[in-house]
């Protein structure tokens, strides 16, 4: 579908980033549940951008809190301490 295209090149992750940083600036609280989503993304770079979004779409919240306690990865997590700033 992306062949030859810019999304091909950037890849996925990096492209579904772009999309939550795009879903973090609308203000569109109706794409809550999928931000959500992809708090549980295998990567890092895409968990981080919906830590973000979601903070920007839902501000601080007990559930990303309590999702913090479940990540591993320390890029994440800073995304998770940024939320408290």
């Amino acid at each position: 579908r992306f062949s030859g295209s810019p999304v091909k090149r950037i890849g996925r992750s990096r492209f579904v980033r772009n999309a939550l940083i795009a879903a973090g600036n609308s203000g569109n609280h109706s794409l809550v549940p999928p931000v959500t989503a992809l708090l549980a993304d295998p990567d890092r770079l895409v968990r981080g951008a919906a830590v973000w979004a979601l903070g920007q779409l839902a501000g601080q919240s007990a559930a990303l809190r309590h999702m913090a306690s479940t990540e591993t990865d320390v890029s994440v997590l800073l995304e998770f301490e940024r939320l408290d700033a």
